[in-house]
């Protein structure tokens, strides 16, 4: 039967399913918003192969990227050369160190300091140690505690010999600690050692408080240690830069507080390098400046250095010694210190009080900076120290000796 459509008329197919359709128009990719899918790319073997070197070192763009990877999965040839590249791009970055610059510190206060100046500033003098001891306390962050047993080999130069002493990484802090109590007791803080040494020597201080421990010093001293260089940099900081002149006494000598705070930063640094040996541990020289300052300090040392030794008949007699009244010219010898902190010195060798002369230069000797430094540490013996030396061979050697025997315990 055929049914009848509301104006009269009948259908002659009566299935809805075949029914007209009125065609809906279709969304298409631009009216939604959405990227356009980008077809693959299709390249030439050839083109492939010449962009390995390109996809090795990640230059090639997404699309190209994705050709080669597609192409690597059924091309023998081109995997094996695509695994040499990245090897070979590999070796073009060496793996860095993950330990910081140790000038970041200085940096970065330097930085914070330039826009907001401290209200009571740290004398000059006195940022070597405030910069040495806190790199030491980063150093003794990172190690273990077995690692505060290891042992450790303190060397200096006794007069005509090197010689040394055994102890740990914890005994050198605590070595450390006594030795920078010196400045502390000139300053009117607390004395680390509670029983007083028999001398005011480092060494014997050093000694009195090994002897005065029931146990071998352990990683608890680094915060006794810690604790006063702060309070040294804090102290002189109230005190002012007037406070440079206050005599500090090593027992044998005496230095202005100026240059025993110099001292105290060049022991820290260079007991920092014997721990840091110890322990298999990077550790890089001071900051150019600081540097530059220590080895000022052991240039200026020389002449009393150079006398004492000839006091002792341990090196040859000047040139009419006792002719040369205080600031007359004598014999000078010209050390040049070379790389980062050096600089050119002239050191009167006939005594103490005379006034080192250009024109009555005598001889000329070369070191590095570091080197220097490690020979006045008794770190390196005379005979090797010397880069390159001409004119008196007695005077370099006796200044030489001078120069090592400024080392201590």
């Amino acid at each position: 039967m055929n049914s009848a459509n509301p104006f009269g008329e009948y259908d002659d197919d009566p299935d809805p399913h075949n029914a007209p359709r009125i065609p809906v128009p279709r969304t298409s990719m631009e009216d939604t918003g959405l990227p356009l899918p980008t077809p693959p790319l299709i390249l030439e073997h050839r083109v492939l192969k010449a962009l390995l070197g390109a996809w090795a070192l990640a230059a090639c763009s997404p699309e190209e990227t994705a050709a080669v990877e597609d192409h690597l999965g059924g091309c023998g040839a081109c995997a094996d050369e695509a695994l040499r590249l990245r090897e070979a791009v590999g070796l073009l970055h060496p793996p860095e160190t993950l330990d910081l610059d140790p000038a970041l510190r200085t940096r970065v206060l330097q930085a914070c300091l330039s826009r907001r100046p401290p209200r009571i500033p740290v004398p000059s003098w006195a940022t070597p140690y405030d910069a040495e001891t806190a790199r030491l306390d980063a150093l003794l962050q990172d190690i273990g505690d077995a690692e505060w047993h290891a042992p450790v080999r303190l060397r200096w130069f006794d007069g005509k010999e090197p010689t040394s002493r055994r102890t740990t990484v914890a005994g050198v802090i605590a070595h450390l600690l006594t030795v920078d109590g010196l400045v502390a007791v000139a300053l009117g803080l607390d004395d680390p050692l509670e029983t007083p040494a028999d001398t005011p020597t480092p060494a014997a201080r050093t000694e009195a408080f090994w002897r005065a421990a029931h146990f071998p010093p352990t990683r608890s001293v680094r915060g006794p240690w810690r604790e006063q260089s702060h309070n040294l940099v804090r102290t002189v900081a109230f005190a002012g830069g007037g406070s440079g002149r206050l005599p500090v006494p090593y027992g044998e000598f005496e230095l202005p507080l100026r240059d025993s705070m110099l001292d105290r930063a060049f022991e820290t640094w260079v007991h920092a390098g014997d721990i840091a040996d110890a322990v298999d541990y990077p550790y890089e020289p001071p900051a150019p400046r600081h540097l530059h300052a220590m080895i000022d300090l052991g240039a200026r040392m020389l002449p009393s250095a150079l006398t004492a030794r000839r006091q002792a008949g341990l090196a040859a007699p000047g040139e009419t010694p006792h002719l040369v009244p205080a600031g007359a010219p004598g014999r000078s010898l010209r050390p040049e210190i070379e790389g980062l902190g050096g600089g050119e010195w002239l050191i009167p060798l006939d005594a103490p009080g005379a006034l080192a002369s250009a024109d009555r230069e005598v001889a000329h000797v070369a070191l590095d900076g570091v080197e220097f430094c490690q020979l006045a540490a008794g770190h390196v013996s005379p005979e090797e120290a010397a880069a390159g030396q001409s004119g008196d061979r007695e005077a370099i050697r006796d200044v030489l000796f001078a120069a090592a025997s400024l080392s201590r315990m």
